[in-house]
This record gives structure tokens, C-alpha cells and sequence, in this order.
């Protein structure tokens, strides 16, 4: 991923400056900038040229700003509600921000008063058939039945991106295998074991909690079934 490279080479703000200025002279097409937190990469800690998240934020205005016309918008993922408030109230003419915040996205997505947050979430993938209803009741101007359908998910998204964050997808693909998208629970590397069976207990719980059980028969036959393949007798889901 070039963004590690850039973490590294850069010391400054206006290094990453000067390197957007260039990449994005070279875009065919207006693009999403992407701001992905630590919490995701370690290796990106201090992005945009400071540890300081206010100095980065200037940094991140000005880019977009300079780049009027090649940006469309910019995807925030540090998990932080108050720093994507802040961009969000800062953005340039025309550009939009799309949030990645898979802690906060139900309040992010509905808004306030003059700006909200588009949703371009990994956490979408987990409750997508949740989501869809939710956006549409949203689009139909009822942000009732919105926070009715969303908000329950939002405590099973925080614990299938808690830390090491870096880790959700192992979630993401252990929903998928439950609700019967993929016939097995193995992933490239391992991956699958990246998480301990107590946080894959609790996972199965929220998500019968939030409705994300498509096919809760079949979920709790497969769950059983690897409980009973990790030594754990049979149960019920709850």
C-alpha cells in the first residue's frame, strides 16, 4: 500500500502536500482521498505529517482545497466522531465525506442540521440487508424507523472492529459463513484464528441482538457445530 511508503518517507505536512499535488495532477477522474487511522495500520500513525490530528486536519483541508476539481470527497476512518464532524464542516465547495467511522456511523450517516456523512463502511458488510432498509427509510424521511433498524447494529460493528482492529475482517467473514454466503470459516494466512472463541461467542450474540442473523437456523447449526469442533459441548443461540 503506497500510503505506508509515504508514511515513511515523509517528515513534513507540506511533503504530503507536494506528493498529492502530484498524484492527483495525473488523476483521469475526480477521486476519494482515503484517511485511514492507526487503529487500522500502526504503520500510519501520523499521517499527513503530524501527530497532532488538528494540524493534520489543516493539512487535509488544504489539499482538498488546492485540488479543487480532482477530489470528490475524502473517506475517514480514525474512528473518531469529532474529528470527521470537524472535516465535515470544513469541506471544500462541492466535495463530500464519506464516512469510514465503524464506531459512530448511525449519528455520522443521519447528520445534523447542515451537513452528514455518506456511508462507505466495512461495517455495512456485516448487516447489509440492516443497512439497506435503514438508508431507505432515511431517503423516504423517516429517521425514526432509521435509528429503529441501524441502531441496534452499531454495538455489534464496535465489536467486530475492536482492537487489534486490524483484525475485523476476521469477523466480516465469520458473519458471512454463518448467514451462509461461504461454505467454510478459513481464511488466506490464518486469519480465521485471529480472533478467540469468547469474541466469536459475543459476536454471535450481538448479532442475533441486531437482527444480522439471515438465516438464524442454519447460524446456530453452524455455530454448534464449531463449538462442538473446538471441544465446547453444543448450546443454544441466544
Amino acid at each position: 500500500m503506497a500510503s505506508r511508503h509515504l508514511a515513511r518517507a515523509a517528515s513534513s505536512p507540506a511533503d504530503y502536500a507536494h506528493v498529492y499535488r502530484e498524484v492527483l495532477a495525473r488523476a483521469g477522474a475526480p477521486v476519494v482521498l482515503h484517511w485511514l487511522g492507526a487503529a487500522f495500520d500502526p504503520q500510519l500513525a501520523g499521517y499527513f505529517g503530524s501527530d497532532d490530528v488538528v494540524t493534520c486536519i489543516d493539512t487535509v483541508v488544504e489539499i482538498m482545497a488546492e485540488n479543487a476539481g480532482r477530489v470528490r470527497g475524502i473517506k475517514m476512518s480514525l474512528l473518531d466522531a469529532g474529528h470527521e464532524i470537524t472535516v465535515r464542516s470544513r469541506l471544500p465547495h462541492g466535495t463530500r465525506l464519506f464516512t469510514g467511522d465503524d464506531y459512530h456511523y448511525v449519528d455520522l450517516i443521519a447528520g445534523d442540521e447542515d451537513r452528514h456523512s455518506d456511508a462507505l463502511l466495512g461495517a455495512f458488510a456485516c448487516v447489509a440487508p440492516n443497512a439497506s432498509a435503514a438508508i431507505q427509510a432515511l431517503d423516504a424521511g423517516d429517521p425514526a424507523a432509521y435509528r429503529r433498524i441501524l441502531g441496534p447494529t452499531e454495538a455489534l460493528a464496535r465489536h467486530v472492529f475492536a482492537a487489534p482492529t486490524w483484525f475485523y475482517k476476521t469477523g466480516v467473514a465469520f458473519l458471512s459463513w454463518l448467514n451462509g454466503h461461504q461454505p467454510a470459516f478459513t481464511m488466506v494466512g490464518g486469519l480465521h484464528a485471529a480472533r478467540s472463541l469468547p469474541h466469536l461467542s459475543t459476536l454471535v450474540r450481538l448479532a442475533d441482538a441486531a437482527g444480522a442473523l439471515e438465516r438464524p437456523g442454519l447460524a446456530a447449526e453452524r455455530w454448534n457445530a464449531y463449538l462442538a469442533l473446538h471441544g465446547v459441548a453444543a448450546g443454544v443461540l441466544v
